[in-house]
């Protein structure tokens, strides 16, 4: 795995095995769940309304743009994107294929302001000339953000949202279902291997898949064949994976807060990065798009709740972005997961948008965190009382903050 772990041997395989399959399983509970916002394969289903304390679908979302989903299944043929003219508004759709990378992004950075349409190609299917986008998987998720630029840019933002179409096959009824991560491993590695069946690994993966031979998952599981002692090797390894993927889980740690990976997004053959963004912050765009940058808290990496915090910015060093920037902050799971909470003024974001925020004389920003209520609440951002995780949010960063030599400044405890 490229990261130090075991090699060789049935427990090996196991651990292997989980963590490549984390990203599968993460994304067949999406589609599961909420097969998009909506209900059928196939068609985009839009949320209107900004993401709240009670969206609890994936895994920390953001509280800038509105949401449009579609899950998507090749299986019956092509199928046609519309994407509507958006002008100066942020508009991305990212495509991920079933292993969670982005293998396409549409919207304002690539495709331009204008909108257009796309013709999205199984990866089975002949070849189409023109705008067609080659999909590693047969299953897709395309996931569309749309900037809400405050509380009057709604409705504006809602009829662009409403452009973003997709025509083609309807999408089978999704029937099968299919083993949580927290699943004994029976049931885990079967339904790993119904969905490696569906949504073929790459052959770039064959190593690690040489690896993962022994336990037979992607080639017909068949787990009543494993001897007690070989069930204890298996156990022993998926033991191993649950502690085992989150090694290494923060990037470059600078300052208290953790910047990305290059490869999120698009992980290549870092399976456990990519078994952890699935758990923690899955359907990440990759950072040339956005970059998420996570502070440090204590335990886990999240904070207790019960101190209060400052971020500073001094005068012009404001974050260095091509479209727009927020700070979010979420209450943190105990399986690793982060949720927008219900706070006294329903503000789950804090950012270059936000309205009424104040800047100091010197031309410096101030942002307060925390539980308690400060003298003024306009450059407050609410945390819960119990553990929370906080998330740095640039979409478009320019190259100083691409390259580093723009930092975020230490968290600042306030007594």
């Amino acid at each position: 795995m490229g990261d130090g772990m075991a090699e060789g041997g049935l427990r090996a395989a196991a651990m292997e095995a989980w963590i490549y399959g984390l990203p599968l399983i993460e994304m067949a509970m999406t589609r599961q769940n909420r097969a998009g916002f909506g209900g059928a394969q196939n068609v985009f289903g839009h949320m209107r309304d900004l993401a709240d304390h009670r969206m609890r679908a994936v895994t920390t979302p953001n509280n800038d743009t509105l949401y449009t989903s579609a899950q998507i299944d090749l299986t019956q043929g092509p199928v046609t994107i519309t994407l509507p003219r958006s002008g100066e508004r942020y508009l991305s759709l990212a495509l991920m294929d079933a292993y969670t990378n982005n293998f396409a992004i549409l919207g304002t950075r690539t495709t331009g302001p204008d909108g257009g349409t796309f013709r999205l190609i199984g990866p089975w299917d002949a070849a189409e000339p023109g705008d067609a986008i080659r999909s590693p998987t047969p299953w897709v998720w395309a996931l569309a953000r749309i900037l809400v630029d405050g509380p009057d840019d709604l409705e504006a933002a809602r009829a662009v949202q409403s452009g973003i179409s997709l025509q083609g096959p309807p999408g089978p009824a999704i029937g099968q279902s299919f083993a949580r991560r927290a699943a004994p491993w029976r049931d885990y590695f079967a339904s790993l291997d119904a969905l490696m069946t569906l949504n073929p690994p790459p052959a770039t993966d064959r190593a690690i898949l040489s690896r993962m031979a022994p336990l037979g998952v992607g080639a017909g599981f068949t787990p009543d064949r494993f001897s007690d002692a070989e069930v204890a090797e298996i156990e022993a390894g998926v033991a191993d994976a649950r502690v085992g993927f989150t090694r290494g889980a923060f990037g470059s740690v600078i300052d208290g807060w953790s910047y990305p990976r290059a490869e999120l997004g698009d992980f290549g053959q870092n399976y456990a990065y990519r078994g952890l963004v699935a758990v923690a912050g899955l359907a990440a765009l990759p950072p040339v798009e956005a970059m998420y940058i996570r502070a440090i808290g204590k335990g886990r990496g999240v904070f207790d709740g019960l101190r209060d915090w400052r971020l500073h910015f001094p005068a012009g060093e404001l974050p260095p972005v091509e479209a727009f920037w927020s700070l979010s902050i979420y209450e943190a799971t105990p399986d690793g997961q982060f949720f927008f909470a219900e706070n006294p003024l329903g503000r789950y974001a804090i950012g270059d948008r936000t309205e009424g925020l104040e800047i100091n004389e010197d031309g410096s920003l101030d942002i307060w965190i925390g539980s308690r209520r400060p003298a003024r609440d306009s450059n407050w951002l609410p945390a819960p009382e119990g553990p929370f995780g906080l998330f740095f949010r640039a979409y478009f960063p320019k190259p100083a903050l691409q390259d580093g030599s723009w930092r975020l400044r230490a968290l600042e405890e306030v007594a």
